[in-house]
């Protein structure tokens, strides 16, 4: 029975979080358009766009390693897939909470990045296989400094209670912030601003899009795909970027809001700390996202190499510093 549960759970929570995914990719794209000036899709238009490519052919070029780029996008979709049931969602507890926590999410985050770069280096196109190096360069600059905030979050925590402080459940029941005092505040901003800068990059939105760059190297990883194997990978981005989105909710924001206005039924109190909760990720996608790639033009690889892996990696460590610091006090 509980087999059952966790299956049925799993592919109705994927396709809430899917279709969640997909309306926040459409009011990211409304809302970045109207603060540079444009008109801009409508909302709905990440819908009509799995539609239109679920309608088309898949073509195998030739030359390329046909398994292997026909697996990348289904690897990269199940994984990106697989981040939601390991990460608390829409107010409740993660479906799959007791066998996983932050650490298990962090490699997890890797896998959609090397499926998506092995669809590139299978494709046998130039351009891919540029694209390609630059999406392992990305992916490499990003680990450490993702890594300093998480494991910084879950060793103060872990100074406060008995049990693992990686789990979700432990993070919601001792929040960051009712544990240090001003100088572990300012810590804990920075870590949030250091998770924030990483959501972008692992979106792989603009300034951080550089494996795609579709004016450089004409769409990079994906100019080889079509059909249902680009329709993949776009629900793949799509759905990696609210994921991240709810990360950074579930480590620093994981309140819900029915205790706080009296509400005990649990119906009501899931309604309510369910759009609480959309509320919560609109928010960080909208600073994570929309605001960055909308005041910022593409980076070089080799600046975004240097964004992570030295300014981002040096800030997180101050962060963790302060909230050492602060335990000292």
């Amino acid at each position: 029975m509980n087999l059952v549960i966790i299956i049925v759970g799993s592919a109705v929570l994927v396709f809430i979080g899917g279709v969640f995914s997909m309306l926040y990719s459409g009011i990211d794209r409304k809302l970045v358009a109207h603060m540079q000036g444009r008109v801009g899709p409508p909302i709905v238009q990440p819908f009509r766009d799995v539609q239109k490519l679920l309608m088309k052919e898949s073509i195998i070029p030739d030359g390329a390693v046909s398994w292997l780029f026909k697996a990348a996008p289904f690897i990269c979709l199940i994984t990106s897939a697989l981040l939601l049931l390991y990460i608390p969602m829409f107010g409740q507890k993660a479906l799959l909470g007791e066998f996983g926590d932050a650490l298990l999410v962090v490699y997890l985050l890797i896998l959609p990045s090397l499926a998506f770069a092995a669809g590139g280096f299978a494709s046998s196109s130039p351009y891919a296989t540029v694209g390609a190096q630059r999406e392992m360069v990305l992916l490499m600059s990003l680990e450490f400094p993702l890594a300093v905030s998480v494991v910084s979050l879950g060793w103060r925590i872990g100074h406060a209670a008995t049990a693992n402080p990686f789990m979700f459940s432990t993070i919601a029941e001792y929040p960051i912030w009712s544990l240090v005092g001003p100088l572990g505040i300012v810590g804990s901003l920075i870590l949030v601003f250091a998770l924030l800068v990483a959501a972008s990059g692992k979106s792989a939105k603009v300034p951080f899009d550089m494996a795609e760059a579709e004016t450089e190297i004409a769409g990079g990883i994906l100019v080889e795909y079509s059909g249902r194997n680009l329709c993949m990978f776009y629900l793949a981005d799509i759905i990696k970027a609210f994921a991240m989105s709810s990360l950074v909710v579930a480590l620093f924001i994981p309140y819900r809001l029915s205790p706080l206005i009296g509400i005990g039924a649990p119906v009501p109190a899931g309604v309510v700390d369910g759009l609480f909760f959309l509320v919560k990720v609109f928010a960080v996608m909208f600073i994570s996202i929309s605001v960055i790639r909308t005041a910022m033009a593409r980076f070089k690889i080799s600046q975004a190499s240097w964004v992570y892996i030295i300014a981002l990696t040096i800030i997180s460590l101050v962060g963790l510093i302060l909230i050492a610091g602060d335990l000292m006090v």
